[in-house]
């Protein structure tokens, strides 16, 4: 057979053969696109969890920090909290600690005060019990002398030819001359008992009222002193031919010392207002630099309003202070004046507030009205606001003053005779006498000056000295001791005492001072030899 025979013949199986190769691979082809599609199928599902995992991950990544922020600003917020409870806490704690003590001192102060009204009812009680006793022997006296009387009157009529009459009038006589007697001796008691008792009750009265106010206290100055940066400076102040100088004083009324004194100049005036309105005038020309004549006049003419102003600020200040009400404005003003004044070193102004104070303390406890007292205290010294201008003594000035500006007679008085020189009509004026008097001699409040500092410290050695046996004595300490020195060999130990206790009591009977003096004395042996 041949070949195309064979084809022929096998044609039909051929066509079948490629059809079941071709849907084999048709079958095949579908398989393995089920295949791939499958294998594709999971990549992406692999992909899809995996990138589902990452979101999950970032998820929880930005909640932890979410949550690690949120903590930490909750505890940024506690630990705020926290600490503005403890500051409110501490603020609450401080403030109750003052409350206590606040009230510890109020409860002290009730037991000082329940303690001497229980004082006073003690001395109330003693006096009512001393009076029945007394009241209860008069009552026994009077039956007494009514027997007597009887008796002497039965006798009278039995043993003398007397009328009824002239008996009784007799023994009238004689029992008026026995009262008289009895009453006079009663008298004299009670005058005694009451001297006793008015020394101590003053003691009492001036010693809580010193103890219940204590005031600083300035040094008496008539000069002030201005700083100078350099010595040009002081040529410029002089100006040539030294007009500025002399158109200064003559603006300000004061006497300008320009001495070789390095980096000062010297303000001199009487006139503690014009003084101080001559220091503050130098001081803004040199801190300006401008120093001629038209300028000094300027700056002293605006420096004394500005002081005026202050001397009315000061005068209500010490009003205010004091609390007093109601004075002219012109005696206000004079009060702020005092302020530059001074008296043994002691600041008039802060000197009469607190004599008002004093006064005002006294007059409580004597029952008295305590404002008048204080308005007295006040002003008492208000004449030495202007005694260097007028003429006479600053009580009759104050007086004067008192009465032009419409204060009354008690103000007035006070004024006037505070130190005794009028005859006195109102209780409030001894009063404000005894209150000047603590304010000017408790210890610490005037200055002596230097020559009769100089002349107590003399006199201290001098006392001293004059006991036999003492070779040296030395005033130290300001006047606040003296050393004595004694012959060792003349006198002992036992000496050595009493002399030191003389010349204390000494001391005491013949010098005023303030505060005390110690007294040492020094009894030395001494021996000196050389080895050679």
């Amino acid at each position: 057979m041949t070949h195309s025979a064979f084809l022929a013949v096998d044609a039909p199986v051929g066509a079948w053969w490629l059809a079941g190769v071709a849907v084999t691979c048709l079958l095949l082809g579908t398989l393995l696109g089920f295949r791939i599609r499958d294998i594709l199928d999971r990549r992406q599902k692999n992909a899809l969890e995996k990138e589902l995992e990452a979101r999950i991950q970032a998820v929880e990544a930005q909640a932890t920090s979410i949550r690690a922020k949120a903590e930490a600003e909750a505890k940024s917020e506690f630990l705020k909290r926290r600490q503005e409870f403890d500051t409110e806490t501490q603020t609450a704690r401080s403030e109750l600690r003052n409350e206590e003590r606040r009230l510890a001192k109020r409860e002290d102060l009730i037991d000082q005060k329940a303690e001497t009204l229980a004082a006073k009812e003690r001395s109330i009680e003693t006096a009512e019990k001393a009076v029945n006793e007394r009241e209860k022997a008069l009552v026994a006296k009077d039956r007494q002398l009514n027997d007597l009387i009887a008796q002497q009157k039965n006798q009278l009529i039995k043993v003398a030819n007397m009328s009824v009459e002239e008996a009784r009038a007799m023994l009238l006589e004689e029992v008026e001359k026995d009262i008289q007697r009895e009453a006079a001796q009663i008298v004299q008691r009670e005058l005694e008992r009451a001297e006793e008792t008015v020394e101590e009750k003053s003691r009492e009265i001036i010693a809580t009222a010193i103890q219940r106010y204590a005031a600083g206290h300035t040094s008496e100055r008539t000069v002030s002193t201005v700083d100078i940066a350099s010595d040009d400076m002081k040529g410029r102040v002089i100006g040539r031919e030294g007009r500025n100088i002399r158109a200064f004083e003559k603006a300000t009324g004061v006497d300008v010392i320009v001495d070789d004194t390095p980096g000062v100049v010297v303000v001199s005036g009487f006139d503690p207002i014009r003084r101080e309105v001559a220091r503050q005038s130098l001081e803004k020309l040199i801190l300006d630099g401008r120093i001629h004549p038209s300028r000094i006049e300027e700056v002293v003419a605006e420096t004394q309003t500005e002081v005026n102003r202050r001397v009315v600020d000061l005068g209500k200040q010490a009003l205010l202070d004091a609390n007093v009400r109601g004075v002219h404005a012109k005696l206000t003003q004079l009060l702020g004046r005092l302020h530059f004044r001074t008296s043994y070193g002691q600041n008039v102004l802060t000197h009469s507030i607190e004599v008002a104070y004093l006064a005002q303390m006294i007059a409580g406890e004597l029952g008295l009205n305590g404002s008048i007292a204080r308005r007295c205290g006040l002003l008492h010294d208000i004449g030495k606001a202007v005694d260097h201008e007028v003429e006479g003594g600053h009580p009759a000035i104050g007086a004067e003053l008192c009465k032009r500006y419409g204060e009354k007679e008690p103000v007035i008085e006070a004024a006037e005779g505070h130190h005794g020189d009028v005859e006195v009509k109102y209780i409030y004026t001894p009063i404000v006498a005894a209150a000047d008097a603590i304010s000017a001699s408790r210890p610490g409040a005037r200055r002596e000056t230097l020559e009769r500092y100089i002349q107590r410290l003399e006199k201290l050695e001098e006392i001293a000295g004059a006991f036999e046996g003492v070779k040296q004595a030395f005033a130290i300490q300001a006047g606040r001791e003296v050393r004595v020195m004694v012959d060792a060999e003349n006198i002992d130990d036992r000496l050595s005492g009493k002399i030191a206790h003389d010349i204390a009591k000494r001391i005491e009977e013949e010098m005023q001072y303030p505060g005390e003096i110690r007294v040492t004395l020094i009894r030395e042996l001494r021996y000196v030899e050389y080895a050679r």
